[in-house]
């Protein structure tokens, strides 16, 4: 996988903060952005997060590029519906020689691993004797697999990754999407560490576990090294 954070709100923090501070001031917006201590910056985006007033973090977006990921991954990710995703599209970008995504469980098994491998070249070569036949590459698509390689841009704003890391760099989320989520969130805390320090799961960020009897029982563990 290859992830970078390609552009973001300028002064993502205190663009919070100056929103924030705009709905009790009778400053404008541009003398508050000039204006606020940093301490007071820092200070309110903890209060805000704490009191769950998170609607002024939806004015900062962050931009990514990703690749090397699966279908499977980005047919969860597109579920995070406040985002804006522009997609490789398969319809118009021929998948001859189509890279793959190999699971963990199934390159520590040789046998899967062999299985896994053939079937990919089975899925290609069909592919390449569809499109050689005159199908047109949007029709040949059907046959690849949802480990076929993809690209895709997404932009979130700073609430709605808030919630996609809750989500997804959890213990129970698909291994894939997690190391993806785990990815976006170090790279977003390098540019906003204020706005994303208590980002993550429920059982890191609040000391609680929103899985019930599903739970992987990493809260225990958290709670006796405390």
């Amino acid at each position: 996988m290859k992830l970078k954070l390609i552009q973001y709100t300028p002064d993502p923090e205190r663009t919070v903060a100056m929103a924030a501070r705009l709905c009790y001031s009778a400053s404008g917006a541009e003398e508050l952005v000039q204006t606020m201590p940093d301490a007071q910056v820092g200070t309110l985006i903890d209060k805000l997060f704490n009191m769950g007033h998170l609607s002024t973090f939806e004015h900062v977006n962050f931009t990514f590029a990703i690749e090397g990921i699966s279908r499977v991954l980005t047919h969860q990710l597109v579920r995070h519906r406040i985002a804006s995703y522009s997609q490789q599209s398969q319809r118009y970008v021929r998948e001859h020689g189509f890279e793959y995504i190999l699971p963990p469980s199934v390159a520590a098994n040789p046998e899967a691993k062999a299985k896994y491998t053939a079937l990919m070249s089975q899925v290609q070569q069909t592919y390449d004797e569809l499109v050689t036949l005159g199908v047109h590459q949007e029709d040949a698509r059907y046959v690849l697999a949802n480990a076929t390689e993809t690209k895709i841009v997404v932009t979130m704003n700073a609430r709605s990754l808030l919630h996609f890391f809750e989500k997804r760099c959890c213990q129970r989320a698909q291994w894939e999407i997690r190391n993806l989520a785990n990815a976006m969130l170090a790279e977003v805390k390098a540019v906003a560490p204020r706005l994303f320090t208590q980002a993550g799961p429920t059982c890191v960020t609040g000391g609680y576990c929103k899985e019930g009897t599903l739970s992987c029982g990493r809260l225990a563990g958290i709670k006796k090294q405390k």
